[in-house]
């Protein structure tokens, strides 16, 4: 390691690889969630010559938005493919993150919507005790599968 111009020590070359325990540590990620990540596609790896994995440091940011993205509930599914959009080995920047989340923020809407209407009226359902398909305000507002004619429906709460 280089002496920094206050004579501590400086940080390692940032264009050394990183090993899976130290995107580990530094992401606060799991070593078997990145696994996962890897499994699924959302992050890359490569196999040195001891056949370990290495990975380039913009890994890091991509773990970063990964996090930010299931924390807002985005499936990992959607987050991947997002992430496909993106050249391999460079760290996602602010107008990629834009991109992303205007594309997530549609859905993310429709169930802030839904949830809302599951709040509101989930007191009332329990209130009546009724489960009753043709009267629950939750499963069959207003009566509107009946409609559709008799026999089994798939509910959903859109």
């Amino acid at each position: 390691m280089k002496k920094n111009r206050q004579g501590g020590k400086a940080c390692k070359d940032v264009t050394q690889p990183l090993t899976v325990g130290q995107v580990a540590k530094r992401s606060g990620v799991a070593v078997s969630a990145l696994h996962f990540y890897e499994q699924k596609g959302l992050i890359k790896s490569w196999r040195n010559q001891g056949n370990q994995r290495r990975y380039h440091r913009d890994v890091l940011r991509r773990i970063a938005v990964i996090k930010s993205a299931q924390q807002v509930g985005v499936p990992l599914a959607e987050i991947a493919n997002a992430l496909s959009s993106l050249p391999d080995n460079r760290a996602p920047n602010s107008g990629d993150w834009a991109r992303m989340s205007q594309a997530w923020l549609q859905d993310l809407n429709h169930r802030i919507e839904t949830l809302t209407k599951l709040r509101d009226n989930l007191s009332s359902c329990i209130g009546c005790g009724c489960l009753s398909l043709q009267n629950c305000r939750l499963r069959n507002p207003g009566d509107s599968l009946s409609e559709q004619g008799s026999g089994a429906r798939l509910i959903d709460p859109d």
